[in-house]
């Protein structure tokens, strides 16, 4: 990592669309530059109109770059785990180098070879994240560059999303004049500041609460194991308030952010806050524990469906308990309510950065936090693995392809495929011309 450098994260949510400036200096995260303004053309966390989202995410980097006075071009993307797919992936080469040492061409194509495996076509892999490289049958390694060997394998975790999801992404990114550095999953980002390490190695569950959904996410090993997306967040609490108070959205989001408990153990009876009712010249009286329990009511039911997914995979036995965070975890009370429903240890994680401690900008520190610690062996799978450097280590002349074990001879050969018509055809001749000439002298 070199003394100083700058990255920019653009996090495009359902109810806003916020964008980080930071800059790095001997390891240390400096905010220098915010950009935040109000979503338009998403739904649910999906992008459902183009064109709204690309002018909401130009109002966001035009905020950022006033404030931290820069000229942005290039950003780090945070993508939804909505409706993402986990699975485990295994690659295996012959070393290609005369000496044997394993190069960054031999883990692109070891890489390469893992994603061999069949993806359908309206998925797209989002990352390949290696767990370990395994030289001549010695496991354990984290990187083989260096070292000497004959085969390399390596075991693996692919995550795939949606084609339609991610396509959109990109193509907004595009419209809004800027380069995508990299596209990161949201827990993933989310998981390395709100998160320690021993948290993220011993399993622990992070629940995003956004505007328009609930992400529930495991982490354990370092790797993401699961995730949950559940179709409601803050915005259907807003909505229910303004539904049974009888007021506008607006009326019914300021309601909610001034008077709002979580839990109805919280409020008060007493307190009472005017509501400018739809149909009446006078605003209705309403106490804090009537809206608490309309809000309460909504909390339980994102939080008992999370929790039967949870169950489903035992992920309320890790040790680590649950971190919430997110823009909708902000209302008093919500921590005593998650601990009353799933019965675990549960801390909420606030950005400690000046400017932005608010729940909600946990995702856009955390994508740079996430790229700015990726290690080389992780720079390359993603290179490898997305679509912005597909393939890079096959050239235009060879392609090489899983290497497998003669189950007779318990040697391993290296199947290559020539591309080059050509150079087949001269072999051929060669070999024909040399028997010839073997035969004549015979």
């Amino acid at each position: 990592m070199r003394n100083s450098e700058m990255y920019v994260s653009l996090d495009i949510g359902t109810t806003s669309i916020k964008v980080v400036v930071a800059e790095y200096i001997n390891g240390q995260m400096n905010i220098i530059g915010v950009g935040n303004e109000k979503s338009e053309g998403l739904s649910r966390g999906i992008i459902v109109d183009i064109d709204k989202t690309v002018e909401s995410v130009k109002k966001a980097i035009k905020q950022a770059e006033k404030k931290a006075n820069v000229d942005i071009r290039n950003v780090i993307v945070g993508t939804q785990s909505t409706s993402t797919e986990i699975e485990t992936c295994h690659g295996m080469i012959a070393v290609s180098g005369e000496n044997k040492e394993i190069t960054d061409e031999d883990v692109r194509n070891t890489i390469s070879a893992a994603m061999v495996k069949s993806v359908p076509p309206e998925r797209e892999i989002l990352a390949i994240i290696p767990e370990e490289f395994i030289v001549d049958g010695f496991d354990g390694i984290k990187d083989p560059r260096g070292m000497i060997g004959v085969r390399l394998e390596m075991h693996a975790t692919m995550i795939t999303g949606p084609k339609t999801i991610v396509h959109n992404i990109k193509r907004c990114v595009e419209k809004a004049g800027l380069n995508i550095e990299n596209i990161v999953l949201q827990p993933l980002a989310a998981s390395k500041v709100s998160m320690s390490s021993g948290e993220r190695d011993f399993g622990t569950i992070l629940i995003d609460m956004g505007g328009g959904q609930t992400a529930a996410s495991v982490i354990h090993d370092n790797q993401l194991k699961f995730s949950f997306v559940d179709p409601e967040g803050g915005e259907y609490v807003t909505k229910d308030i303004s539904i049974v108070l009888n007021t506008s959205l607006e009326n019914a989001e300021k309601i909610k952010r001034d008077f709002g408990y979580a839990t109805s153990l919280e409020a008060s009876e007493d307190e009472v806050f005017p509501v400018e009712v739809v149909g009446k010249t006078e605003p209705v009286k309403v106490n804090e524990l009537y809206l608490s329990e309309i809000i309460e009511a909504r909390l339980v039911q994102i939080f008992e469906t999370i929790k039967e997914e949870l169950d489903s995979v035992r992920a309320r036995e890790l040790p680590g308990g649950i971190v919430l965070t997110g823009g909708a975890s902000s209302i008093p009370g919500m921590v005593e309510l998650a601990k009353e429903i799933f019965e675990v240890n549960v801390k909420l994680y606030i950005p400690d950065h000046m400017g932005i401690r608010y729940p909600s900008f946990t995702t856009g520190i955390g994508l740079i936090e996430y790229q700015a610690k990726l290690n080389d062996i992780q720079k390359i799978a993603n290179q490898t693995a997305t679509g912005f450097n597909q393939n890079p280590s096959f050239s235009q002349e060879q392609t090489v392809v899983p290497m497998y074990a003669e189950e007779d001879a318990g040697e391993y050969v290296e199947k290559k495929q020539v591309v080059k018509k050509q150079k087949n055809q001269e072999e051929s001749m060669f070999s024909k011309m040399k028997k010839m000439f073997n035969n004549f002298f015979d």
